[in-house]
């Protein structure tokens, strides 16, 4: 393994170097904290996803940016091609927010430069997925200020969540529900759906369902490959010596041994999250996704997992909004919204950059609007 690298610069964010290193299946290191407790806050900044996304088209690196001996602080930067010989640098849920006293858009344009002078190729832009909670941890006017070259970009993961705080007892849990929940719930079990807990041979039973909802919520999904490896990585990291191991489960939903609904879940350290959902478009009045995410909320609290992340809603309660029934949903079971920072670009080339973005905002609208519309036009 390479030697961390000095620089004689007296800047914080630069003077520890940083160990760039290409994540293969020997060099990604086995996820270990050290004493310090300087474990990742979220699972897109483990091991186990980077090797996951370097197994789907990216390159992933660790980068160094440890201050001091025994204080572990990994930086998982992704990079993906883009036209021309073009690439961009993506960083999910990443960095941790810096010290007191550090101004935050001071803290990322240096961050970024530094990840731009170690890697490759030409790198348009740096794109920072934030996880800082908006308000709690930083504030817009903190980043996008005057004469700063950051700029909001467009989310890859959504920034706005609802997260369940799992320490109180299960009644307590169910209390907080709105009663059509709670309802629903007991409805479901009422009624004969029965939920399993299953692994990777639920996957086709998954992704059936999950094309279902593709093309009725007009949705795009990856194919069942992308899905075969995220559990099998999954596999050989809770198999490793790491002491924080991934724990994905397929969770389905029967009736008469039907399967009408299922998730996928992964359980990371204290935090479980949903990943993907899919429903039937048949007996849906028998409420088979209440009984799942009641399941595995369950579960995870008996794993010890001390919040539920529903991972996604819009950003309001907007019921023109194309996904307003999503937000009803993942609310009504009592959890706390939380509105993160999400994407921010620092761009390594301005002009080219402007281009890009006005193409990348012409390919969402196409996909988020567009599409939908159409997908939902009778035929």
């Amino acid at each position: 393994m390479m030697g961390r690298e000095k620089s004689e610069s007296s800047e914080p964010l630069l003077r520890a170097g940083f160990l760039p290193l290409e994540l293969g299946r020997e060099a990604a290191g086995n996820g270990s904290r050290s004493s310090g407790d300087r474990r990742p806050k979220s699972f897109m900044q483990s091991p186990f996803w980077a090797r996951f996304k370097a197994s789907t088209g990216w390159k992933a690196y660790r980068f160094d940016l440890s201050q001091k001996t025994g204080d572990e602080d990994i930086l998982v930067v992704l990079v993906r091609p883009l036209a021309l010989g073009l690439s961009f640098a993506y960083i999910p849920h990443g960095p941790r927010l810096p010290e007191q006293g550090i101004g935050k858009a001071v803290y990322l344009e240096k961050l970024a430069r530094a990840i731009l002078s170690r890697l490759k190729g030409k790198i348009l832009f740096v794109r920072f997925d934030l996880d800082w909670e908006l308000q709690r941890d930083c504030a817009d006017q903190e980043i996008f200020r005057s004469g700063t070259r950051l700029r909001k970009g467009s989310a890859v993961q959504v920034p706005d969540t609802v997260v369940l705080d799992l320490r109180p007892e299960k009644a307590r849990l169910l209390e907080a529900m709105k009663p059509k929940w709670r309802y629903n719930i007991r409805l479901a079990e009422k009624r004969g759906v029965r939920v399993e807990r299953l692994g990777a041979q639920a996957l086709p039973v998954f992704y059936e369902l999950y094309e279902q909802t593709a093309s009725r919520d007009g949705i795009a999904i990856h194919p069942l490959a992308y899905y075969e490896r995220l559990l099998a990585i999954a596999a050989e990291a809770s198999s490793s010596d790491s002491d924080i191991k991934p724990e994905i489960a397929i969770w389905v939903a029967s009736h008469e041994s039907q399967a009408l609904a299922a998730i996928i879940t992964l359980f990371w350290g204290a935090t479980a999250t949903y990943l993907y959902g899919a429903s039937s478009n048949e007996k849906r009045n028998l409420m088979p996704a209440y009984a799942l995410q009641w399941a595995a909320i369950q579960a995870a609290k008996d794993a010890g997992c001390l919040s539920y992340d529903f991972f996604g809603i819009p950003p309001t309660k907007d019921p023109g909004h194309p996904m307003a029934g999503l937000y009803l949903f993942k609310t009504g079971f009592g959890g706390r919204l939380l509105h993160r920072v999400g994407a921010v670009d620092y761009p390594a080339m301005p002009l080219l950059f402007g281009l890009f973005r006005t193409l990348e905002r012409l390919r969402l609208f196409w996909y988020k609007k567009v599409r939908k519309i159409l997908s939902h036009s009778p035929s």
